[in-house]
């Protein structure tokens, strides 16, 4: 296992860490074995959020004990001040901690979201981090480009974004600006929420770049065993370049998952465009394939859907003006075997 000194906090944390999101998903005793066979094979970075359901007391249940072997991250959603700190108080009692390691102010992705987070959670996490129940503070989000902007104060020690062969997109703006403020650097979603095979070329990938440790989901044993085998060589340079070839071609639906867009009929556009490449080229892993399995009759009628005859509504909110309509049409015609024309 690498490990690598956390920027500026001074901590140093395995490169590979242990997200704790789907965890509950299973049985708990899966989980705590899970859990406590990373501890015992040298992963010392765990992440979890009061959003993720029972994750936290999942891992105060099964880990709780062994406190002092790992870096333990959180994260509020709450934007006041008031909310944000019964929430860290509540993780706290859940994580069965005195402190926690990090705690991120999550899923930041408007300058509105922003102002008020600053306004609201930052102060509550200040404040817990001035009574020692919060060492440092962190801020994730979908959009790399204004995570840029926002670390820019230099008002928090950590950041977490997306970075994976389908979003690439935080190595223009947002790794370069961390770099240059010494912060520390947290990826997730490798396999992009359980969609995207390969899944070793996936997870050396995001290990092969400027990050210092990355979250990988992860709900057994045989799931962490299968994460740290594809992570026992270290990427030397051959296969650096075919990982960066392999990514530009899985990115070119340039989706960052910000969420901004909304389908009148159901269709979840960033799990379909983001999906559709990896797709094509080298079908999906079970999460993936049932995703099209529940949604195939949602993309299929994208094109019948009237009001977006025109002007598809979707498109109408997306920052980077994507083409989101051709996509989700795009894939249609893949499902039913067709060409698709336009």
């Amino acid at each position: 296992m690498r490990y690598t000194t956390f920027g500026r906090t001074g901590q140093n944390v395995s490169a590979l860490g242990f997200g704790a999101m789907n965890l509950p998903n299973v049985p708990f005793e899966q989980a705590r074995d899970a859990l406590n066979y990373a501890l015992d094979h040298g992963i010392t970075y765990i992440d979890t959020a009061a959003t993720y359901r029972n994750s936290e007391e999942i891992i105060g249940e099964s880990i709780g004990k062994r406190r002092n072997e790992f870096f333990l991250a959180t994260k509020t959603r709450q934007r006041s001040y008031e909310e944000s700190k019964e929430e860290i108080e509540r993780s706290l009692k859940r994580l069965k901690t005195d402190y926690v390691d990090l705690l991120q102010i999550h899923y930041v992705n408007t300058a509105e979201e922003y102002e008020a987070a600053m306004a609201g959670s930052y102060r509550a996490a200040v404040e817990a981090q001035k009574a020692g129940k919060v060492r440092f503070i962190g801020i994730s989000g979908h959009r790399p480009e204004l995570l840029a902007e926002w670390i820019s104060s230099g008002q928090f020690d950590q950041v977490l974004f997306h970075l994976s062969l389908v979003q690439p997109f935080a190595l223009k703006d947002l790794i370069p600006a961390a770099n240059r403020l010494n912060m520390a650097k947290t990826a997730m979603k490798p396999l992009s929420g359980g969609f995207v095979q390969p899944v070793e070329k996936a997870l050396r990938y995001t290990y092969s770049q400027d990050v210092h440790t990355m979250i990988s989901g992860m709900t057994s044993v045989d799931e962490v065993k299968q994460n740290i085998a594809a992570l026992e060589r270290e990427v030397e340079d051959r296969e650096r370049e075919e990982l960066e070839q392999l990514a530009a071609d899985l990115s070119v639906h340039h989706c960052r998952r910000c969420n901004y867009c909304s389908c009148p009929i159901g269709v979840r556009i960033p799990d379909t465009m983001i999906a559709s490449v990896v797709q094509q080229k080298y079908g999906l892993l079970p999460k993936g394939q049932a995703f099209f399995e529940k949604d195939r009759e949602k993309i299929l009628s994208c094109a019948d859907y009237e009001p977006c005859k025109e002007t598809p509504l979707c498109e109408q909110h997306c920052p980077y003006h994507l083409p989101m309509q051709r996509t989700v049409q795009e894939t249609a015609a893949f499902l039913s075997g067709h060409s698709y024309s336009n």
